[in-house]
């Protein structure tokens, strides 16, 4: 009862503090000195003594080149530009390698068009080799400016398909199986018009085909472009949100024929916010997928699934949609992790300048604390623009970590620099946080314009790697080579009477060290998709006593026979015999 009660004060100072409502600093040019402290006091972060965990830079040998455009070279300083893009790892042709397309951006024609940029397709061949498939797989042309990817196999054939959100709408794009796709949104009957920034696949009414959640952010146009000033006379600054309204998010059910239709009535509350990233999982354990949607200065918002896919709000009273102050965040990336293995599951924000990242530990009945002073979260300070971000056991210790790319919005920011350091916040395993990516040399030591990451195993060799898409600064691929030790598990999953991706699964293992569990998610990271499998590591010696998977619908699966150290095991939903 008292949770209760300090949950809904919290959310009564909230409509209070957002009358109030804080902007984005547009303040002056930053001077050379200026950037030069604001870059050292990046660097001004207690270091650990020692870390297991390294990665190195692979861009350059892999032949991957491709950059991520904003058209902001045209000086119309428009929040448009300061989304940036994401990518999305996709084994297109399953040939058990995960490749990679980056969304493209996009820019303006002389008379204020606005016109999308090719995004790029890059074929694993295996050993950080990579070749550009663009054309040949038919994904250059681009109707809109485009921010994010999602995958999904919308049309459980086996071959996983695309959609591509954007200024002016989206793009469905259909794996034809061939190492092509086919730009089907028309059909489908997926033209949604508004911005979107991201988008996640789920099966919300648990019918065995995937349905879509697309994120809106504001309503900017060049007839809403207000001119914005900076901090120097007669500079013009990228508008900060709360210039602009918020637009209602949209839910696409698939009908069954191969297309879609939206059903705004599917959600108690309109949904609307200035989305950013959204992420559909199984949050409260009841068998069907809930849907969490990070929000740019207003309330996040968490819609819970009553099974037949109508979506309650439940953000307020979960304690998900504001920061420990009882305030909004600029929220951008999220992911899910299991920080404190207690065998529930925790939600991960990263948010903007002056907030910190937000750590949302899991207390059970869709119910979470704000956890991100205790765990040590806050110690890196409030200069971070956070971004892309993905949690992983990267060490192969027995619990995951954390990374966050990073990089500002505005032109002329007066706290921190444009360009900014990753962060890397290695899991103690004592419920507490160190960001040890200072100690980590080459990328990771060096300021960028970070925006989505992805992460899989792309070299197959049992640790997961990361690629990292930039603004206007070319796309990265880390290789981790943190030294082997302990042993891992990856499991891909394929439903039958599910949809075949299985979003919403739960697999848990129990061992000799404490239980781990993993959610099979849609969406997350900030406009990017991870690799679909689920990645395990496991300290030296430990044993396995128990391994199974929960799949949407609540059937509950052993596989602990199934199940092999050091390997990618592929899982088939068994039927129900219910």
């Amino acid at each position: 009862m008292k949770s209760n009660v300090r949950v809904l004060s919290r959310a009564a100072s909230a409509f209070l503090l957002m009358a109030m409502s804080c902007h984005r600093s547009t303040s002056r040019d930053p001077s050379s000195e200026h950037e030069k402290h604001s870059v050292d006091s990046q660097k001004e972060i207690r270091q650990p003594v020692h870390t297991h965990i390294r990665f190195s830079d692979k861009t350059a040998q892999s032949s991957l080149e491709f950059t991520y455009q904003n058209g902001q070279e045209a000086g119309h300083y428009s929040i448009l530009e300061s989304l940036g893009g994401g990518l999305a790892l996709i084994d297109f042709e399953c040939d058990g390698r995960e490749d990679l397309l980056f969304a493209g951006g996009g820019g303006y024609t002389p008379e204020n068009g606005i016109v999308g940029r090719a995004c790029g397709m890059f074929r694993n061949l295996g050993d950080w080799k990579y070749e550009d498939v663009s054309k040949r797989a038919a994904v250059t042309a681009s109707d809109f400016y485009n921010h994010g990817i999602t995958r999904g196999d919308f049309d459980n054939d086996g071959f996983a398909d695309l959609f591509v959100t954007g200024y002016g709408g989206g793009q469905l794009l259909k794996n034809l199986g061939d190492g092509t796709f086919e730009d089907v949104t028309a059909d489908a009957k997926l033209q949604d018009r508004e911005w979107s920034s991201s988008a996640a696949w789920g099966d919300f009414n648990n019918d065995g085909a995937l349905d879509l959640y697309v994120v809106h952010y504001v309503d900017w146009s060049f007839d809403n472009h207000p001119f914005c000033p900076a901090g120097v006379a007669g500079k013009q600054e990228v508008c900060p949100p709360r210039t602009f309204s918020g637009v209602t998010d949209s839910v696409y059910f698939a009908n069954g024929l191969g297309g879609f239709e939206k059903k705004p009535e599917a959600m108690t509350t309109p949904p609307m916010g200035k989305g950013l990233s959204v992420l559909t999982s199984d949050l409260d354990k009841d068998g069907d997928t809930d849907i969490y949607v990070t929000n740019d200065t207003v309330p996040n918002h968490l819609y819970q699934n009553d099974g037949a896919g109508l979506f309650k709000d439940h953000s307020l009273m979960s304690g998900t949609s504001l920061n420990a102050r009882g305030i909004p965040d600029g929220s951008m990336g999220v992911s899910l992790l299991d920080y404190n293995r207690d065998g529930e599951i925790d939600l991960w924000v990263v948010n903007y300048e002056n907030e910190t990242a937000a750590l949302y530990r899991n207390e059970g009945q869709l119910m979470f604390r704000h956890v991100s002073s205790p765990t040590g979260v806050t110690d890196v300070g409030g200069l971070f623009v956070g971004w892309g971000t993905c949690c992983a056991d990267f060490d192969r210790d027995g619990d995951e970590d954390i990374f966050v790319s990073n990089g500002h919005v505005i032109r002329f920011p007066k706290n921190a620099p444009l360009r900014q350091h990753p962060l890397l916040f290695e899991n103690l395993g004592t419920g507490h946080f160190e960001n040890i990516a200072p100690t980590v040399e080459g990328y990771l030591s060096r300021p960028h314009m970070g925006r989505g990451v992805a992460s899989g195993d792309f070299d197959g060799d049992g640790d997961w790697d990361l690629a990292i898409s930039h603004l206007n600064e070319p796309a990265t691929l880390l290789s981790n080579e943190t030294p082997a030790r302990g042993s891992w598990i990856a499991i891909r999953l394929i439903g039958r009477k599910n949809s075949r991706d299985a979003i919403g699964s739960v697999v848990g293992l129990t061992t000799d060290d404490g239980p781990l569990v993993r959610h099979r998610s849609g969406g997350g990271s900030y406009a990017s998709s991870d690799s679909p499998n689920m990645f395990f590591g496991l300290k030296d010696g430990t044993e396995l006593r128990e391994a199974t998977i929960r799949w949407p619908g609540g059937h509950i699966q052993n596989i602990l026979g199934e199940v092999r150290l050091n390997e990618v095991v592929t899982i088939v939903e068994e039927l129900d015999p219910r």
